[in-house]
C-alpha cells in the first residue's frame, strides 16, 4: 500500500472553461501532491471571455455532498471558493462547524470573476463575514474582496497590510491580501498577516492576460500545503512559486483571460 497524499475537500463552483473554480483547484492541488476531493455549490457557463450564466445547486445537496466525502475518504484540509449565497455559505459553514473543526480550513471569499461577473450576491457579504471569517484558518481575498469586506479603499502596499490586519480582527487565524489586482509596477506583492506579525511577499510580476482563476490556484496551492501542515510562511512561499510559474508558462487560450499553466508541478512533499 502506498503512502497516503494529503487530502483536500474543495467546497466551490464549476467553471466550464477550466481555468478557474473546482476545475483549477483540482489541478492546483493534484500538482502540489495531494488529492482534491469536491462539493460543487454551482455550474457556471464560463469561458475566457466571461460568465454566460450561473446555476446554483442546493444548499442541502452541497452539504450532502460535504459530509459524503467526509463520512469515507475524510479530509487533511478544506478549501472554499465561491458560495454564490447567504443560504450556501450558512450550509457550508454548519458543516465546517459539525465535522471539520479540527481541520485547517482556507477561505477564498470569491465575490468577483476575473471578467467582472458578480459571484456572491451583495446581500451575502455580511453572512460570508459572519459565518466563513470564524472557521478560516487562512482567508485569502484578493485586493478587490478585500475592499468589500473592510470597507477600505486600497490603492498601495500599505493600505493592503491594513486590510490584511484589519481581516485578522474578524476571526481568521491569518489573512493573505492578494496583490495581483493592484496595478503598476514590476513587482507583485501579496501580503500574510498572523498572530505572529505581518510579512510582505514580493517576486517579478508576470506581463500576460493569462491571469483566469489566478486567485483559485494560489488558495488551493495554500490548501494542499495545508494539507501537510506546512508552516504558513512556507506554505504561502511554496504557492507564490507555483502560481509563479504557471502564469509564466500559460498556454495562452482562448480570446479573453486566458487559465494560467496548472499542468505544471512542485517537488511532492516526502510524508
Amino acid at each position: 500500500m502506498g503512502i497516503q497524499p494529503g487530502r483536500v475537500l474543495i467546497v466551490a463552483g464549476s467553471d466550464s472553461g477550466g481555468g478557474a473554480g473546482i476545475q483549477a483547484d483540482l489541478k492546483s492541488v493534484m500538482a502540489l501532491g495531494a488529492y482534491g476531493t469536491t462539493a460543487i455549490t454551482a455550474l457556471t457557463a464560463q469561458n475566457t471571455l466571461g460568465v454566460q450564466g450561473v446555476f446554483p445547486v442546493d444548499p442541502a445537496f452541497i452539504a450532502r455532498q460535504m459530509e459524503s466525502v467526509l463520512d469515507d475518504i475524510g479530509s487533511d484540509a478544506i478549501k472554499t471558493g465561491m458560495l454564490h449565497s447567504a443560504e450556501v455559505i450558512d450550509a457550508v459553514a454548519d458543516v465546517l462547524e459539525a465535522r471539520c473543526s479540527d481541520l485547517p480550513i482556507v477561505v477564498d471569499p470569491v465575490m468577483v470573476s476575473t471578467s467582472g461577473h458578480d459571484l456572491l450576491e451583495p446581500a451575502a457579504v455580511q453572512t460570508l463575514t459572519r459565518r466563513m471569517s470564524l472557521v478560516a484558518t487562512v482567508m485569502t481575498p484578493n485586493v478587490r474582496e478585500a475592499e468589500k469586506l473592510t470597507g477600505l479603499q486600497i490603492t498601495d502596499l500599505d493600505s493592503m497590510v491594513h486590510a490584511a490586519e484589519m481581516l485578522r480582527t474578524t476571526g481568521p487565524q491569518a489573512v493573505v491580501v492578494k496583490g495581483g489586482h493592484l496595478e503598476g509596477g514590476e513587482i507583485m506583492r501579496d501580503v500574510l498577516a498572523s498572530g505572529s506579525g505581518t510579512r510582505v511577499f514580493e517576486g517579478p510580476r508576470v506581463e500576460t492576460t493569462s491571469t483566469h482563476g489566478t486567485g483559485c490556484t494560489l488558495a488551493s496551492a495554500i490548501a494542499a500545503s495545508l494539507a501537510y501542515g506546512l508552516g504558513l510562511e512556507e506554505l504561502v512561499e511554496r504557492a507564490r512559486a507555483y502560481l509563479y510559474t504557471a502564469l509564466r508558462t500559460a498556454p495562452g487560450l482562448g480570446k479573453g483571460h486566458g487559465p494560467v499553466n496548472h499542468a505544471h508541478t512542485l517537488r511532492p512533499f516526502m510524508v
